[in-house]
């Protein structure tokens, strides 16, 4: 981006956007999700509370899971005391993306649909990074105690790879009325994830925590890197409508934002509503239960599955399962 034109090929939606401020010292991912996003939420039918909070989850496991350098999964998983008690969003490379809730209904009925911290309750959030066979997990956890997935991401990067992180999400509906039918709902969300990555290591050493070997100021306070700090202030400047409405591109927000500074835009990554299931692997399953959950499996003369990702229903004659050692 030149500081005077936005002259790129558009990357559009359903697409993670890397770019970088080098005068900030700043790096990041931009995402604006529209139809794959809107393909997950129809297919369950979940209450719009719930839509909104899974759909977070996934703005959030896209700005994430495209980071990965390798072939492997991100997975992103809440268990929580709270009406929204699971929420699972699994991200495979390059950019497969499935995911669900569980919740209770009358749960969500009852509580302060507004707030995040009240569908959730309290729990955990764990962040997993699996390479695949013969590898180990790697995986971060965050206590949630009434904080929202924007504090979760800042908590996260700042604990386990102690990096400063700024993320903005959003979600937001269409509904669209035709004469004679019910208003359709179409959803869209959208986000942007900044993180300061200085090359200077003095610079560096300006992100410790309090009581580190950073900088302080003559109250003993942490003292705040000054790019660190425009950047942050330059985030907080972003409003929903910029990261849900779709006349309004990431690179045009970018743009918008750093323009001053030359923010340089990299290709992008697609994202795709993927789910990985498939009847040999619900097969497989079945296969590794025992006898006896296997006979217990079979109900109206079949064993029937239903995948909790994409819906997908899967059916086995009892006879080809319950014979298996």
């Amino acid at each position: 981006m030149s500081q005077a034109t936005l002259n790129i090929d558009l990357a559009g939606q359903d697409a993670v956007i890397p770019f970088q401020v080098s005068p900030l010292d700043v790096r990041g991912r931009a995402v604006q999700l529209g139809p794959m996003l809107d393909s997950i939420l129809e297919r369950h039918s979940y209450p719009e509370p719930v839509s909104r909070l899974l759909a977070e989850a996934i703005t959030l496991t896209a700005l994430l899971g495209t980071s990965l350098k390798f072939e492997g999964k991100f997975i992103l998983q809440t268990q929580t005391d709270g009406p929204v008690s699971m929420i699972v969003t699994d991200f495979t490379t390059p950019g497969s993306i499935r995911a669900y809730a569980r919740y209770d209904e009358q749960a969500v009925e009852n509580a302060d649909t507004n707030s995040v911290s009240s569908l959730l309750g309290n729990g955990s959030l764990a962040m997993t990074i699996d390479q695949g066979e013969h590898t180990q997990r790697y995986q971060g956890i965050v206590h949630l105690d009434g904080i929202g997935l924007e504090e979760v991401a800042r908590r996260y990067f700042l604990q386990s790879e102690q990096i400063p992180t700024e993320i903005r999400l959003a979600v937001g509906e269409v509904l669209t009325r035709r004469e004679g039918e019910k208003p359709a709902r179409t959803w869209t969300a959208g986000g942007v994830l900044l993180q300061f990555l200085p090359d200077s290591e003095e610079r560096m050493r300006m992100k410790d925590l309090p009581g580190g070997d950073g900088a302080t100021d003559d109250d003993g306070n942490f003292k705040e890197d000054d790019a660190w700090a425009e950047a942050q202030a330059l985030m907080n400047t972003i409003g929903d409508i910029e990261l849900t409405d779709m006349s309004v591109e990431p690179e045009r927000l970018l743009f918008r934002l750093f323009n001053e500074h030359g923010a340089r835009v990299f290709d992008s990554t697609p994202v795709i509503d993927n789910c990985s299931c498939s009847k040999e692997k619900i097969h497989n399953v079945l296969i590794g239960l025992s006898p006896q959950e296997r006979a217990e499996s079979v109900e109206n003369g079949e064993i029937a599955v239903t995948c909790q990702f994409c819906s997908q229903k899967y059916s086995f004659e009892p006879s080809k399962i319950l014979s298996k050692n």
